[in-house]
């Protein structure tokens, strides 16, 4: 029970793979599934780390061969967002970048397609942050946490500098 049934070092290597691996893969597949999940990607996501667990594990069930894989992944993550948060160019490589979907109430195709995402779920962001219409959209943001930012568009011109209120310190 306690006695891992593989060699420490295997673990860790075991664990060090199929993390490095799997922030490849869900990098390269899009930010898409970080923050609009759907069933379908709930269920991709299920069956990802059923899989992974294997490999992670190999044959060793024991409590001790799940520590060291459970301590070896938060270790990386702890010491992967250290780095994100020291350099900026880091950041950039794991986390990615804001991709604009929606620029003065027109919707832009290519980042849609791109991103994966269906008019109807930027729809749904849009209704969910107040807004009814794509015209209303001064601009639109998937953010690298895969949740849609938006600013609405000024619906007034704005007030003439003169007609501000000073401020008395």
């Amino acid at each position: 029970m306690w006695t891992p049934d593989l060699p420490v070092s295997e673990k860790i290597i075991r664990a060090f793979a199929v993390y490095f691996f799997l922030l490849i893969a869900f990098r390269l597949t899009g930010k898409r599934q970080l923050g609009q999940m759907s069933s379908f990607d709930l269920v991709v996501l299920l069956i990802i780390s059923n899989t992974v667990q294997n490999a992670i594990i190999g044959n060793d069930n024991s409590v001790t061969g799940g520590f060291i894989g459970a301590l070896t992944i938060l270790a990386l993550n702890y010491g992967i967002a250290r780095l994100v948060v020291s350099s900026k160019r880091f950041e950039r490589v794991i986390e990615g970048a804001p991709t604009l979907l929606v620029h003065n109430g027109r919707v832009i195709e290519a980042n849609m397609r791109r991103e994966m995402l269906t008019r109807d779920e930027l729809m749904a962001a849009l209704r969910r942050q107040g807004i009814l219409s794509v015209d209303e959209v001064r601009v639109a943001l998937l953010e690298e946490t895969g949740a849609i930012t938006a600013l609405k568009r000024e619906s007034h011109p704005s007030t003439p500098a003169s007609s501000t209120p000073e401020r008395t310190a």
